[in-house]
């Protein structure tokens, strides 16, 4: 049964004020859970390229959840929870590998690649002691068990039985963003993670804000990788998912610098002591250097010129969360191209020199508002009636997060999706 709805002061329909105290209160975070993870949304869980094999597996998180995803020895997908069905412990500690059954080391309980409990040690009792009655059924206690669907490799998972298909709840400029980035088959390069002392909203926020990379990114104000006044692509007009990049009209790899347009990140007398950073060649026809793709609750895909990734929220308390990226390239990659993406990864990543600012940015706030929840975040630029499709480099995409988040958890005045 869903708990109540925690009383919050929401102050307007239009997601332009956000009540502090989202990011901080305790009770919100735990019905969070309730409502959102484990309600009607697609969470993102892993990446087909991590489990190639049957019984390959890697354990993870939809919210404070953990999960375990798998291929079973016939090929197909599944989830479940990383939690044993006699007494609560952890099965999987590993954090990924390959194996035929998960085994319980306090009581031994086993279950298979599917999550079905295969093993119960002294069933039928050891000389005359202990054992379970005649009508035990194993397949009664089997672990909890997720929905499982995949796009172009993309592993998504939910709790929820009445969740829409997972194309409808991703929308055309989702999927075509998806298509775009794992338009053929991939490997996996190597992962990075990070904890944020911070609230996972607001890094929600962070990528569906395209207008402070320019502004709070020296890197990409200095070399030129995004500026404010390049042109942009995509687009989504649904709040739980929001799509956008930059491109430039000539070579890539020649981006000019930003000073022009009075962006006080851009430093004019710094140079790359490795000017080779910033050289490759493009994955793509269109022109497109960066790509951030944010699917509600908590995936970000990314291109920023090679670096491909996936980054996945995954939130611990209200005042912390863990940041996990995937890095991949492409099966057909040359070796010259993987050393270019993984030097490239130094873009991006908890010390990235595009994206540490990121989560400092987030802490700034956490400890700022502490104190003060019923204060409010302010949230017009780019105006209160600007297009979703459209608005590039405003907060509208934010605040449609807010109304589709506020809808999920019953918070009102505010409703669903605009």
């Amino acid at each position: 049964m869903l708990r109540e709805a925690p009383v919050i002061p929401w102050p307007s329909r239009d997601g332009s004020r956000v009540p502090f105290e989202v990011f901080t209160r305790a009770d919100v975070f735990a019905r969070e859970q309730e409502a959102i993870f484990r309600g009607p949304v697609w969470n993102y869980v892993a990446l087909e390229a991590e489990i190639p094999q049957p019984n390959d597996f890697k354990t993870t998180f939809v919210g404070d959840t953990p999960i375990i995803v798998s291929r079973a020895e016939d090929g197909s997908l599944h989830a479940f929870l990383n939690r044993c069905a006699h007494r609560g412990a952890t099965v999987q500690r590993q954090a990924s590998g390959n194996a035929r059954q998960h085994k319980c080391v306090y009581h031994q309980w086993c279950y298979n690649s599917q999550g079905d409990l295969v093993g119960v040690p002294y069933r039928r009792a050891v000389a005359g002691m202990g054992g379970y009655s005649a009508d035990f059924a194993p397949k009664d206690h089997g672990l909890t068990k997720l929905r499982v669907a995949s796009r172009k490799g993309v592993i998504f998972a939910t709790f929820h039985p009445d969740t829409v298909a997972l194309e409808e709840y991703l929308d055309e400029p989702l999927l075509a963003a998806i298509d775009r980035l794992f338009s053929r088959p991939i490997k996996v390069l190597g992962h990075m993670r990070q904890r944020v002392r911070g609230n996972w909203k607001l890094y929600s926020e962070n990528t569906r804000d395209p207008y402070h990379a320019a502004l709070l990114h020296g890197f990409h104000a200095t070399f030129g990788l995004y500026r404010t006044n390049q042109r942009r692509v995509g687009g989504s007009d649904r709040a739980r998912a929001h799509s956008t990049g930059a491109t430039y009209g000539d070579d890539w790899r020649q981006a000019a610098q930003s000073g022009n347009i009075g962006q006080d990140k851009f430093v004019a007398n710094y140079s790359l002591a490795d000017p080779s950073l910033l050289e490759g060649r493009p994955d793509f026809n269109d022109g497109v250097t960066v790509s951030i793709t944010s699917i509600f609750p908590c995936l970000v895909i990314q291109q920023i010129m090679n670096t491909l990734a996936t980054r996945h929220i995954r939130p611990k308390a209200a005042d912390e969360f863990e940041l996990y990226w995937t890095y991949f390239g492409y099966e057909d990659d040359d070796e010259q191209m993987i050393a270019c993406r993984l030097k490239q990864a130094n873009l991006i990543g908890p010390a990235g020199l595009i994206s540490m600012e990121d989560s400092e940015a987030i802490e700034l706030i956490q400890r700022a508002i502490v104190r003060d929840g019923h204060e409010n975040s302010f949230l017009e630029f780019g105006g209160l009636h600007a297009d979703l499709g459209k608005d590039r480099v405003g907060e509208a995409t934010i605040r449609a997060f807010w109304r589709y988040y506020a809808g999920l958890m019953g918070l009102s005045p505010a409703g669903g999706e605009a």
